[in-house]
């Protein structure tokens, strides 16, 4: 393949930050919808395992949002999406996580591999001169990527962005000084953002008060300031990665889909589509019955907010019953799999009868939890994920096995199978391993039987033995 015939060229800017908490999504949904409300067609990326921020950014951008992770989605998937973005857009924006030099890879990993520019956000309150001292320090930090300058947040004052852009000088420019303004920020809950889906009027008029405030920054730092014109082109180039199977074709999928039940990336669900399955989604939460199919998905969410009228769904819990017990495969993350045990104990202590598929009880833990990547390692093979929840499973059953985390000896989350039901804190990354998704939706080992379930004993020879009963209080 030629490369250089084959690229495509948009301009593109990374916004990332000296820590979370800065301001990231707020700004860099206001970007968005202050282009896309000029006719412009955006993409969105958000780097690493995320599931509400994506929301957010796609609402503002009138796009769908995938998340850029060279660990999680391997780098050649992160490069060929970003070529794919620049064919049909105006203009790529890719989120930050945590703070610039954070994780491996890191966001300036993955700002330097594809060369674009970062624009560093900052939360500047309580500081002037030092916040021109950090940012310089950032851009400078390294020198395999470009810094596009400054976006000061939480500015308060003409003298207060004055000092900022005087230590500045001429080493980073000023892009914008934003003003703290209640109005624009972002509504948030126990695990981060609210779902898009349940405040989309209130996230409308934030979206349209954004662009105000975007403009009335720029103004304040620089009337030269370029952050409201469209940065210069980037080169992106295909990516050799493997063609997907039809390895699905003639099955269907119900996908459980609510506001309980909405942790599910796009790129999952476009993969499942591009290798043949047809997906049928339901409400556990509204809906008395389940889809015909030929295999179930319960993926994350927020099932410990709506457990009561979990519970009270019996009719359908009958069904899902009646599913696993028919020996049809069942795929439960995190939120699924709280809603696969016997019952789960709310934020308010509250008792609520789940499905009873698996013995244990969830429950949960308050502000503290479980987060970070891990590999789910399976008989089918390996695939990469994340944790991130804020309960605990507390089993009277033996794990399966264990994910493996990605910067740490301990053993990552608990994994569990009964009949073909495969159940997790683990939340995965279907495109890191399409063959084993596969394999997992049809309830069995389509290639290399011998090899991967080799693998397996040898692994399980190596795991960390539990006794029948243990508790699970890794995350949540």
């Amino acid at each position: 393949m030629n490369k250089m015939k084959n690229k495509a060229s948009c301009p593109a800017l990374f916004l990332a930050a000296p820590a979370s908490g800065q301001g990231k999504t707020t700004i860099t949904s206001a970007i968005a919808r202050y282009f896309t409300s000029q006719g412009k067609v955006v993409r969105v990326f958000k780097t690493g395992p995320d599931y509400l921020d994506p929301q957010i950014l796609a609402q503002a951008s009138n796009g769908h949002v995938e998340q850029l992770d060279m660990w999680m989605a391997g780098e050649n998937y992160c490069q060929q999406k970003l070529y794919e973005a620049a064919l049909e857009a105006d203009l790529i924006l890719v989120e930050g996580a945590m703070g610039l030099f954070d994780g491996e890879p890191s966001s300036a990993d993955l700002a330097a591999r594809f060369n674009i520019p970062v624009a560093i956000v900052m939360d500047v309150k309580g500081m002037a001169q030092t916040a021109a001292a950090v940012a310089i320090g950032l851009a400078n930090f390294r020198d395999d990527y470009s810094c596009y300058g400054l976006i000061a947040n939480n500015c308060s004052s003409e003298r207060h962005a004055q000092l900022i852009r005087e230590a500045l000088g001429d080493k980073l420019p000023l892009l914008a000084c934003l003003k703290k303004d209640p109005e624009v920020a972002l509504p948030e809950r126990h695990l981060g953002l609210v779902q898009a889906s349940e405040v989309y009027d209130e996230l409308e008029e934030k979206f349209t008060l954004g662009c105000e405030w975007l403009q009335d920054g720029v103004t304040r730092a620089d009337s030269a300031s370029p952050l409201l014109t469209l940065p210069a082109s980037v080169d992106f180039y295909p990516s050799e990665i493997e063609e997907v199977e039809p390895l699905l074709v003639g099955k269907t999928i119900a996908v459980a889909k609510d506001v309980a039940f909405s942790f599910i990336y796009q790129a999952n669900t476009r993969l499942l589509e591009a290798m043949g399955a047809t997906l049928t989604y339901f409400s556990p939460l509204k809906d008395t019955q389940l889809p015909e199919a030929d295999a179930l998905w319960l993926p994350g969410g927020y099932p410990e907010l709506y457990a009561a009228q979990l519970a009270e769904n019996t009719q359908l819990q009958t069904q899902i019953a009646a599913f696993y017990q028919a020996g049809k495969p069942v795929l439960a993350e995190c939120g699924g799999f709280l809603y696969c045990l016997n019952e789960l104990v709310d934020l308010d202590n509250q008792h609520h009868k789940m499905l009873g598929l698996l013995n244990g009880q969830g429950s949960m833990s308050g502000k503290r939890g479980c987060q970070g990547m891990q590999k789910a390692l399976l008989p089918e093979g390996e695939i990469h994920g994340h944790a991130h929840h804020r309960s605990r499973a507390i089993m009277e059953i033996d794990a399966m096995g264990y994910g493996q985390r990605q910067r740490h000896p301990a053993p990552g989350e608990a994994i569990y199978r009964d009949k073909k039901l495969t159940a997790s804190y683990l939340h995965l990354f279907f495109p890191s391993n399409p063959r084993l998704i596969a394999d997992l939706f049809t309830g069995q080992l389509q290639v290399e039987d011998k090899e991967k379930l080799l693998a397996w004993e040898n692994y399980q020879s190596a795991s960390v033995q539990t006794e029948a009963t243990q508790t699970q209080s890794l995350g949540g």
